[in-house]
């Protein structure tokens, strides 16, 4: 007797599938930051007292901390793998589906190149627009020890946002809701405010700059299929981000 493995995957599996995925990573933050952003708007002195700390120490033994850190960047990358798992079961390889590959290096990077300079300049006078009208809390893009790993890991978790980032929320979420039949409207506006939630814990600033950001990248991506120049768009932000922030003078940020 032979058992039938295999069955047609209905709209309602999707669905939940979806659902599933984004608890497991960035719904769950978007959740928790929504938590956050209430915590500092009725805290003392309300929003624009408050601190929003990236990449801080989990440890005050340094050996300790960075394994600490490694973990965290590890494990953080596993929903992408579920993602990319659970997409192999649609025809063709999910690599390509995504635009997840090698393909095309010299093309990726300059189109990368190219979203981050878009993104980023704009973004920083967002950033301080909101700063001067208090509805962002005072940023710390990075917090580490002065330790000889503080930079390696900041561009490892640079890297690692970018996957996880544009995996779950452009590469895997876009093709989900256009296989359940959204339009094209509708999963912009979803991933780009799915982008904006998980980001409320900065403050209403961070929430719009990374929502205009979603539908840019959301838009390209419809456009090209390809999620390898967006995943080096945000990892150059980040890297400027993090590690500009820990190796320059701190009067260079008093904007934020």
């Amino acid at each position: 007797m032979t058992l039938e493995l295999t069955r047609p995957v209905s709209r309602r599996m999707l669905g939940t599938e979806t659902l599933l995925v984004l608890g497991l990573s960035l719904g769950q933050s978007a959740v928790y930051a929504v938590v956050s952003i209430i915590a500092k708007l009725t805290a003392e002195g309300g929003l624009a007292k408050q601190t929003a700390a990236l990449n801080t120490s989990a440890s005050s033994r340094p050996y300790l901390d960075l394994t600490y850190q490694l973990l965290g960047i590890v494990f953080a990358l596993l929903p992408v793998l579920l993602a990319v798992h659970l997409l192999s079961r649609d025809p063709g390889d999910p690599a390509r589906t995504l635009g997840l590959d090698a393909r095309r290096p010299g093309a990726d990077l300059a189109r990368g190149a190219g979203l981050a300079a878009l993104i980023g300049l704009p973004g920083l006078a967002l950033f301080w627009v909101a700063a001067q009208l208090g509805i962002n809390a005072t940023l710390v893009p990075a917090a580490l020890p002065e330790a000889w790993w503080a930079v390696p890991v900041l561009i490892l978790a640079a890297a690692q946002n970018a996957v996880l980032e544009e995996v779950i929320v452009v590469g895997y979420l876009v093709t989900r809701l256009r296989q359940l039949q959204w339009r094209i409207g509708a999963v912009i506006a979803a991933s780009a405010v799915l982008r904006g939630s998980y980001h409320l814990y900065q403050g209403f600033g961070a929430f719009l700059g990374n929502v205009v950001m979603g539908v840019v990248f959301s838009l390209f991506y419809l456009r090209t299929r390809r999620v390898m120049p967006l995943i080096v768009a945000h990892t150059l932000l980040d890297v400027v981000a993090f590690v500009g922030y820990a190796l320059l003078p701190d009067s260079w940020f008093d904007w934020l």
